[in-house]
């Protein structure tokens, strides 16, 4: 690991969200022991906490119809930190039964948005988790907010920033301790993120964030990059860069985890990862959908890893 770059913390702490973001859009069925074998091949690399799935209905995402199996196989593993997002109260009532850490609540910042990601407005979501967190009141289920959309919308354009801290005020208001940024439509940039980090430290700083890019204009790593330099800890990420919102046009997948790892090792910034275990997830994912995954680091691998120089032609002439 390199030196530490100052402003940085000293440690992040990755959410994995490939087996839940990164499969939902698949449009063929991945075999729950083929998740399963994924979330454990995650969690031998080193990370401990995962968005492992969501409890919707499976006529609207049909990859996630086995939620409660792929929970069942690791709601014991006391070492893992387990949440899955859920749109409405059938959906959390399945969560608690299925043994969740936390439960995901999640709303878009734009209203356009919000119809085309859950069909309902921005309101109607809030209300919502009004009921949500009376039913997780005493169970020891955690709730979690995020906000997607916090940084541009593809329907109306820019989001603006009181739209956002407003919405965190709301999440926070619901005893909500986590709160995710979500870079939805791959629209962050490092300035705004600067921006929505120090207003959202200023407006609810008794507030984890957390920052979910994507890469679809390619500037993921510099947009969480930018959330380093804030000193933001948490961050959300893909393994091999699976995923994109299927209710966004134009989407692309999510920053790949092992690119940011690999980013925040030659920061200094430690991780308790192993990158070239989550390397091999990174191309065991790649088997399980069956097509090339977006991530850069699984096809060239950390910086010095060497080759011998046979492997390459010399130049003639």
């Amino acid at each position: 690991m390199t030196s530490k770059i100052p402003g940085f913390p000293a440690r992040a702490v990755i959410t994995e969200v490939g087996p839940r973001d990164g499969l939902q859009s698949e449009p063929v069925f991945v075999a729950t022991d083929d998740k399963i074998a994924l979330v454990q091949s995650l969690l031998d690399a080193g990370l401990r906490r995962f968005e492992v799935t969501s409890f919707v209905s499976p006529r609207a995402v049909p990859q996630m119809q086995d939620a409660a199996q792929v929970m069942a196989a690791f709601r014991d593993r006391r070492d893992a930190h387990l949440t899955a997002l859920v749109p409405n109260a059938r959906g959390a009532a399945a969560a608690i039964e299925a043994g969740v850490d936390a439960m995901v609540l999640f709303a878009s910042a734009s209203e356009s948005h919000n119809q085309k990601n859950v069909n309902r407005a921005r309101a109607a979501s809030f209300q919502g988790f009004g009921e949500i967190a009376q039913m997780a009141d005493g169970t020891g289920v955690a709730l979690q907010g995020a906000i997607a959309t916090a940084f541009g919308c593809p329907f109306e354009g820019p989001v603006a920033l009181q739209a956002v801290v407003d919405q965190a005020r709301a999440y926070a208001d619901l005893g909500m301790r986590h709160i995710t940024l979500g870079d939805t439509t791959g629209m962050a940039t490092p300035a705004l993120v600067i921006e929505r980090v120090q207003a959202l430290a200023a407006a609810v700083p008794d507030v984890e964030i957390a920052l979910h890019f994507h890469n679809t204009r390619g500037v993921g790593l510099a947009c969480a990059y930018a959330g380093l330099s804030q000193g933001v800890r948490h961050y959300e990420a893909s393994i091999g860069g699976l995923g994109g919102c299927p209710f966004v046009p134009r989407a692309t997948g999510n920053v790949p985890t092992e690119d940011l790892v690999y980013l925040l090792h030659e920061s200094g910034v430690e991780t308790g990862t192993d990158l070239d275990a989550l390397i091999a997830s990174a191309a065991q994912a790649e088997r399980i959908i069956g097509r090339e995954l977006p991530g850069q680091v699984m096809k060239a691998g950390p910086r010095l890893k060497t080759a011998s120089m046979d492997s390459v032609r010399t130049a003639n002439g």
